[in-house]
């Protein structure tokens, strides 16, 4: 997971906090439910870089694919570091380190363990105030013939079923304490346009869906988001900026828990991904080659 960050003076800061319903969200994550996109690039012997980390259980699962090489997750937080430590403990798998470290530098981590065959990074390029900087930064950490992949929501696209204007106020409120910190939470459909931006030139996208809808489904989105909504750092926000008052997020709580418990409820969000391949050393090599010639047969 992603977590959620800004950038300011250089300093990167976990903007949604590390709520219990935060990090419950973020250790249901797999690479089936979250990086399917990803899973035919993955083979025993590829060293992997999970950027963005959170509590590990994608990361932990790419692991799992990749035995025995060495899996790398990164995060700021130390607290959910420690979880996916023990995660990765009571789960037995070995092949995987957790370290602190930003998107937006990954100098550490290269200078340890060289670059990545595949560089991950789910739900962080969405809270990022730079996302083409921490792009361009992940290309860096991805080795030659080797491959980004990334996969960011789109939470304008998000649609829920029984219609309910608290739950309107809800995503209204949630993107604009996201616009606020100088984040976008649209960053799905955005994503192949930043790669782009990064320098990335092989850029295959796709999309896919997580939907919420059979009563266990809805008891743990709608569950947590009960809770988020009024005790997380986006509440916070919410209440200081002016967005939304206590008691406004408050009866969205209840909407989202009446909405688990409804029979019809239905929750979809869809998300952008993207697979950037970079080059290997050849094609570079004659890229640059091709590159140096036009130049001078410009100046001739």
């Amino acid at each position: 997971m992603a977590s959620v960050r800004e950038m300011d003076s250089g300093t990167v800061h976990y903007s949604q906090g590390h709520a219990e319903s935060v990090v419950r969200s973020q250790a249901w994550r797999t690479v089936d439910n979250s990086a399917a996109y990803l899973a035919a690039e993955l083979r025993p012997g590829l060293r992997v870089l999970d950027v963005g980390c959170g509590p590990g259980t994608i990361t932990i699962d790419l692991a799992r694919r990749v035995a025995p090489a060495r899996v790398v997750g990164v995060d700021l937080e130390v607290s959910v570091l420690e979880q996916a430590r023990a995660t990765a403990v009571s789960t037995g798998v070995g092949n995987v380190e957790f370290v602190v470290g930003s998107a937006y530098d990954l100098r550490g981590v290269l200078e340890a363990s060289g670059p990545f065959d595949v560089v991950h990074a789910h739900q962080v390029l969405l809270h990022l105030a730079d996302p083409v900087a921490g792009l361009r930064e992940m290309l860096r950490a991805t080795r030659p013939a080797g491959v980004l992949a990334a996969r960011d929501a789109d939470y304008a696209a998000a649609a829920f079923w029984p219609a309910d204007p608290r739950l309107d106020r809800w995503l209204e409120i949630y993107r604009a304490v996201a616009h606020d910190n100088g984040t976008e939470p649209d960053a799905g459909r955005r994503l192949m346009a930043w790669a782009h931006s990064a320098g990335a030139g092989d850029v295959t996208p796709s999309a896919s869906i997580w939907c919420h809808a059979t009563p266990e489904q809805r008891a743990w989105w709608g569950g947590q988001w009960a809770e988020r909504i009024i005790s997380s750092t986006i509440a916070e926000r919410a209440i200081t900026s002016g967005r939304a008052t206590t008691v406004e997020l408050a009866d969205i709580s209840t909407a989202w828990t009446e909405w688990a418990e409804h029979p019809d409820g239905w929750f979809a969000i869809p998300h952008g991904e993207i697979l950037c391949r970079v080059p290997p050393l050849s094609n570079r090599s004659t890229a640059r080659k091709s590159d140096l010639h036009e130049s001078a047969q410009r100046r001739n």
